[in-house]
């Protein structure tokens, strides 16, 4: 019977995203957050809810935020301001996007779409609330001749030994020139 239930699951979904459209199916607008603790800060998830200085860099009200399907987190505070800028991004592409039917019909209040905007709106089959697709981590290139000649660790202990006879050239040298002079 599973293979069925999933079956079932799935169209249940499509019904409810017919009935809630054009609102996004996927629930509402959701931050970009790294994980806690130096292990797995480097990965990027989908937070709880957009802190109040995100919404007010976007220039939107709280209360709005959660009455149009952008979710808000009073407790969370931005860290790093390349978070903060990024956040910020993903609401101002969601609020250009966004079209507000009035409450009745034929009814505009301020803050609504216009009538040309409401006729033209349709659901996007793009996930806009998912994260964003990441660059690959690694590239590759061709290797070259002047790649090949180098000799890294050559040039490491060259630079080494450059460092710690730099007190002694500098001492020959001023002696040598000393008993040049003379």
């Amino acid at each position: 019977s599973q293979p069925i239930q999933k079956k079932i699951r799935r169209d249940k979904r499509k019904e409810k995203a017919a009935k809630n459209a054009p609102r996004p199916a996927s629930g509402s607008l959701r931050p970009l957050v790294h994980c806690p603790t130096q292990k797995y800060n480097s990965k990027i998830k989908l937070g709880r809810g957009f802190t109040l200085e995100e919404l007010k860099a976007a220039g939107i009200n709280r209360k709005f935020a959660q009455t149009v399907g952008i979710s808000v987190d009073h407790r969370r505070t931005n860290k790093c301001e390349e978070s903060l800028n990024t956040n910020v991004d993903r609401l101002k592409s969601y609020k250009a996007r966004l079209v507000i039917f009035p409450r009745r019909a034929g009814i505009f209040k301020k803050g609504d779409s216009t009538a040309a905007e409401i006729a033209e709106a349709q659901k996007i089959d793009v996930d806009i609330t998912s994260m964003p697709k990441r660059a690959e981590a690694v590239t590759f290139t061709t290797v070259t001749e002047e790649m090949k000649a180098a000799n890294g660790y050559a040039a490491l202990r060259q630079a080494r030994s450059d460092a710690r006879l730099v007190g002694k050239r500098l001492k020959a040298k001023a002696a040598k020139e000393e008993k040049k002079d003379e």
